[in-house]
């Protein structure tokens, strides 16, 4: 067995997430958020060549490019390639099938059910970069393929879980690869007669547009946003658009948008990673504020936690905290105002954020 092919094997027997190889370096792992060397091995230039060969890899268009390679055991990698100061790297993540259920993954289970359930409208799904929402959306969309007669697209940069065909039929297209951009391919998509359609981000106009109007067209449309909770989803999520469209993208957000949910990742007493959350359920009054651009009233509302559908990350922190699945100071340090935490502790009741 040759050197990737071990550093594959060792990569997914330690469930690693990441792979990255440097030539004339040592290999590491990231293994629950870590970065891991693998002493006493070195992967030479000429193995780093010999890997983008096989890889298919052409540097003359580009210095960096996104690959695809499967080992010789069928299991599938996303490649991406790169340069640091003129020396090669390589960085492998495994794409895998979904073990995990939504409850597994401390998921809102009912609220998430619901509106996958729904025949259109928009669901977004948002957090920092490592906070779990591919695992989430794939467990999602999973759930959706076992249970429901649909044709399933989605459109992701790239491809990082393998869906299975199962009631469903899923179409897993990558930008690059099978499409150009997330709005060339969410609009041809409308072409490729879709029940539900995964975006895997909303980051411009042009996409957003496309996506508000797919759920106009009677399609459930699933996406992300970079953003760190649900006030500011709906805040980035309408500053893409030009000044003079966000009323009339504020009324049709307000008509399609079924829920947000947000998510962080922190370390758990069990030494796993363990999921905190924030949702919000578009229902009710939270339709007339969004169309009347009351956010502030939103996150008043939320804040008040007095609604099963809507739950605010210091919910959940506090929640995990009390029932010993974090420590105090990861649970401290996960709130964006401390101070929120230890009047909570200290039994003073939480205002609006």
């Amino acid at each position: 067995m040759d050197l990737i092919e071990t550093l594959c094997r060792v990569a997914l027997e330690n469930e690693a997430e990441d792979l990255y190889l440097k030539a004339d370096n040592s290999p590491r792992l990231r293994i629950k958020g870590d970065l891991i060397e693998i002493e006493d091995t070195i992967f030479s230039e000429e193995d780093m060549e010999r890997f983008l060969d096989r890889c298919g890899y052409d540097e003359s268009p580009t210095k960096e490019a996104d690959l695809a390679w499967e080992n010789s055991a069928g299991q599938r990698f996303r490649v991406n390639v790169f340069d640091s100061l003129g020396t090669r790297c390589a960085v492998l993540r495994p794409l895998r099938e979904v073990t995990q259920s939504m409850m597994a993954l401390g998921l809102p289970v009912e609220r998430l059910q619901n509106w996958l359930t729904r025949n259109h409208g928009l669901i977004l799904f948002t957090g920092a970069t490592g906070s779990g929402k591919s695992t989430s959306l794939a467990s999602c969309l999973s759930w959706v393929s076992k249970k429901f007669k649909k044709h399933i697209i989605t459109i992701e940069d790239p491809v990082e879980y393998l869906l299975k065909s199962d009631q469903s039929l899923v179409s897993q297209r990558q930008i690059g690869t099978d499409t150009e951009s997330f709005d060339k391919g969410l609009r041809a998509a409308l072409r490729q007669s879709p029940d539900v359609i995964f975006v895997g981000e909303i980051r411009d106009y042009e996409t957003a547009k496309a996506a508000l109007h797919a759920c106009e067209t009677g399609h459930l449309v699933v996406s992300t946003l970079h953003s760190s909770d649900v006030v500011e989803t709906v805040q980035r999520l309408l500053m893409l658009f030009p000044a003079a469209e966000r009323e009339g993208a504020l009324h049709v957000i307000s008509r399609q948008l079924l829920g947000i949910l947000s998510q962080k990742l922190v370390p758990g007493e069990d030494g796993n990673l363990h999921l905190l959350v924030e949702h919000l359920e578009n229902v009710g009054v939270v339709k007339k504020w969004l169309e009347e651009s009351e956010i502030n009233k939103i996150a008043d509302f939320l804040a008040q936690g007095s609604q099963g559908e809507n739950v605010t990350f210091i919910n959940s922190i506090i929640l995990a905290y009390k029932s010993g699945q974090i420590s105090e100071e990861i649970a401290r340090a996960a709130c964006d105002d401390p101070a929120d935490f230890n009047r909570i502790i200290l039994g003073v009741s939480h205002g609006s954020r």
